[in-house]
């Protein structure tokens, strides 16, 4: 049951994955496709290349006079506010250094996920 229910959400957050990567895309481009020939068909996605331009521009360009979060360019006060990537399917966790983790809820019950963490923590897990 557990398996079952762990791979749906797994299954789930790969799709919410996607479909945000494609919303960029559509957003970037002003949904105003992407370069066809115009022949009435349509172009398959192409896969995002190996180049960290983009992000590093962005990041240079993001004005933060605080801390800026490396995964989410955030601009928070210390590293630990750092939001999750994806809230909606992870437990945020700060640990004892200042720092922050994002741990997959994986289909257990609210704050099930900081319990293990907390216990992994005093070496009972």
């Amino acid at each position: 049951m557990i398996t079952s229910r762990l791979a749906f959400l797994w299954a789930l957050a790969l799709l919410q994955v996607a479909h945000a990567q494609f919303n960029f895309f559509d957003q970037m481009f002003n949904g105003q496709g992407h370069g066809g020939h115009g022949h009435g068909q349509q172009q398959q996605p192409q896969n995002v290349p190996s180049d960290s331009n983009w992000y590093r521009s962005n990041v240079e360009n993001m004005r933060c006079d605080k801390y800026l979060c490396p995964d989410t360019l955030a601009c928070v006060e210390f590293p630990h506010h750092c939001p999750c990537q994806f809230p909606g399917i992870e437990d945020k966790a700060e640990l004892a250094d200042g720092q922050r983790i994002c741990v997959s809820r994986g289909g257990f019950k609210d704050g099930e996920a900081a319990r293990k963490i907390e216990l992994a923590r005093k070496g009972k897990l």
